[in-house]
């Protein structure tokens, strides 16, 4: 049902293939014939950040829509907010958005390797992050290593949608999530109007009322009942 797993099952289908194709599903064969695309597929970088302030509205109404199947969602958007205190009480305040290209890694890492090393070691940090799905395993042990690692942070954590939450593996990761300090919780109707004021392209001079999905919050209640029962 979740995103990432869709794109896990590409790559074995590909795998599994009959011909033999290149990492980006391509014919070998056509690519020796036809020497301006294997430059291309040479000069294509295998992973790639996308960032800026606000994210276009077709991708908000579809990556975030809090479904509970997830068909085609194939790749992590994260809106996050930074806050940095002193110890005089000022607040810094930041915020942006990430994606992640090509499946090599996901945003929650790209958070980690680019946002982070921007921090001052000197300042707290608390840091919310809303994901349009919920950590797979690797990134949960990612997040459990750098909350071990920096104890300036505080990491908060809302997601639209439970990434495989049947399976043992992820269910383990949430749970050491929570035992990590990480404070993870399902993003309420109120939340994702908050990522559309905040994070959403509007069009020039006018700023549109959020409109609520119809199933918004049956799902939402959905997603929160099924992370209580695993976080209990």
């Amino acid at each position: 049902m979740a995103q990432k797993e869709e794109a896990a099952a590409a790559a074995a289908a590909a795998a599994a293939a009959p011909e033999p194709t290149s990492q980006n599903g391509e014919d070998l064969e056509d690519l020796a014939e036809h020497p301006e695309k294997l430059k291309e597929l040479i000069d294509l970088p295998p992973f790639e950040i996308i960032s800026g302030e606000r994210l276009p509205v077709n991708f908000f109404k579809f990556q975030f829509r809090n479904v509970e199947y997830s068909s085609g969602r194939n790749k992590t958007f994260l809106c996050y907010v930074v806050e940095a205190q002193g110890k005089g009480g000022q607040v810094q305040a930041s915020r942006g958005y990430l994606e992640d290209e090509h499946a090599a890694a996901h945003a929650e890492e790209a958070f980690f390797n680019t946002i982070l090393p921007t921090f001052d070691p000197a300042l707290r940090y608390n840091v919310t992050w809303y994901v349009s799905s919920s950590p797979c395993a690797a990134c949960a042990d990612r997040i459990i290593k750098t909350l071990g690692k920096t104890k300036n942070l505080r990491l908060l954590i809302l997601v639209g949608r439970l990434f495989m939450w049947e399976e043992p593996e992820i269910q383990a990761a949430l749970k050491k999530l929570k035992e990590a300090g990480c404070k993870l919780r399902i993003m309420k109707p109120q939340d994702f109007e908050y990522i559309w004021q905040n994070f959403v392209e509007q069009e020039e001079g006018q700023s549109k009322a959020f409109e609520p999905w119809e199933d918004i919050q049956e799902n939402f209640l959905y997603y929160e009942e099924k992370l209580a029962d695993i976080l209990k």
